[in-house]
């Protein structure tokens, strides 16, 4: 009798490990930088275009996670790994990554990938099921046996389904370079690349190898898509040199910001005065608190390239984080007006004019932090900032109402809701705050109605 509960016992936890393994898994980091945004956004516009999607609707982002990786979540929202802009060598190869994951999202793939997991759970929870049931009868060997022939059953479902997946979207990635008149050597160079990480990691390029993996074969990939994309006329078209150019130096940008600052001193040493060194430097320097020798670097970039904003942001964010917003003032200024006030950067000016603790610099902090949120909504740091200023001038309505914009955010579902009930009371009534402060609180209490409900 003790083996036989024993075994159930296992079978009981193995059935509650699978359910739980079914819930969504953390949200990774994500990485905010408008040069880099920008970059991926027109990477990835003319194959937009080639796929027939709405530009709108599809979503870049940055995900902070050095594995080399780019996949498809919610809807039309590509996200990119650093690892991945590390790995690639051009801004084509990214392109490469792109495309393929657009068919993805064309092929409506994120749906049927959860259609097809909850049919692969399925299997495995009636295995687990039957085989509880053989082991409460006391056949154990037979319960094991259903319960091992089931996971085979479920996950090579799974795999197949998945392979077959990718296959299609490969084809679909070649169409959408095809369409955009954008050559597929990068493609076809970064899945060499993934080919030779793979083996140098000791994985089996084998035929056998293929049922027991998530995506075709490597090398059988390679030898399908060169066998469509070099007779194709975009092949020898050649590569955007002014995407490429954008890609070194956002790559290695990210490098220094990422990297510890002796790698990436090793990687761009101090001799080497190219404009992608320089702004590994720059970023390298500013970690390791060597703010003269980040701004002399940031200086350089200028000399070069006076109304870069990109190189006036670098600049301004060195001072700031330095403890010299006054100084920031001016260069963030200048990138903003540049960017037409793109929403990062114009958060950084209004953190920079909220630093200076100069009260007649909070009207501009206002101005520029309400174009910031009203362009992009997902930026808790310029709500806290936003709400700083309401603060400061006696405003608390829409203090607690960009408390609660940064608390829905930060998944702080009750004291979202809280704070946008509070600002709701007082709030003039029919305003777009108001109508705004019913929204917070109508998706905070959404969220923690579904919370109970999972409990």
């Amino acid at each position: 009798m003790r083996g036989r509960s024993n075994l159930v016992a296992f079978c009981l936890a193995l059935l509650a490990s699978l359910i739980l393994a079914a819930r969504p898994a953390a949200a990774q980091s994500i990485l905010r930088d408008a040069e880099t945004e920008e970059l991926l956004k027109d990477l990835a516009a003319p194959l937009i275009e080639a796929s027939e999607l709405e530009p709108g609707n599809v979503e870049l982002v940055l995900i902070n996670d050095g594995s080399i990786n780019a996949f498809v979540a919610g809807g039309q929202a590509i996200y990119v790994h650093t690892g991945l802009i590390s790995a690639a060598e051009t801004a084509n190869e990214v392109q490469g990554v792109l495309a393929h994951e657009l068919g993805h999202i064309t092929a409506g793939h994120v749906v049927r990938f959860n259609e097809r997991s909850k049919a692969a759970n399925g299997i495995s929870i009636l295995s687990l099921l039957l085989g509880v049931g053989a082991a409460l009868a006391g056949a154990g060997e037979g319960a094991m046996g259903i319960i091992a022939a089931g996971q085979q059953a479920a996950m090579g479902s799974f795999l197949s389904f998945n392979r077959d997946q990718e296959a299609a979207t490969d084809l679909a990635g070649v169409r959408y370079l095809s369409g955009a008149g954008i050559t597929g050597k990068g493609m076809i160079a970064f899945f060499e690349r993934l080919r030779g990480n793979e083996i140098r990691a000791g994985y089996s390029q084998a035929d056998e190898a293929a049922y027991s993996r998530t995506h075709p074969l490597t090398g059988d990939r390679i030898q399908v898509l060169r066998g469509l994309l070099d007779r194709d006329p975009a092949w020898d078209n050649p590569p955007d040199p002014e995407l490429q150019q954008r890609f070194v130096r956002a790559k290695a940008k990210l490098f220094g910001y990422l990297a510890e600052p002796r790698r990436t001193l090793a990687a761009y040493p101090p001799t080497d005065t190219s404009v992608p060194a320089r702004y590994a430097r720059a970023y390298a320097y500013h970690k390791d608190a060597r703010v003269e020798l980040a701004l002399a670097e940031a200086d350089a970039l200028l000399a070069a390239e006076p109304e870069n904003p990109w190189f006036l942001e670098l600049k301004g964010q060195v001072l700031l984080e330095s403890g010299r917003p006054e100084e920031a003032l001016a260069p963030l200024r200048r990138a903003t007006d540049l960017t037409r006030a793109h929403p990062l950067i114009a958060g950084m000016l209004g953190h920079a004019l909220i630093a200076t603790e100069d009260k007649s610099h909070f009207a501009e902090a206002e101005q520029v932090l309400r174009a910031s949120v009203q362009r992009d909504r997902y930026n808790p740091f310029a709500w806290y900032q936003l709400g700083v200023v309401y603060e400061a001038r006696g405003d608390i309505p829409r203090a607690r109402l960009a408390s609660a914009e940064v608390q829905v955010m930060n998944r702080q579902y009750p004291q979202a809701l809280a704070n946008a009930q509070a600002a709701e009371a007082y709030l003039p009534y029919g305003s777009p705050d108001w109508i705004r402060a019913q929204d917070v609180a109508l998706e905070a209490r959404a969220e923690l109605e579904r919370a109970r409900d999972r409990r």
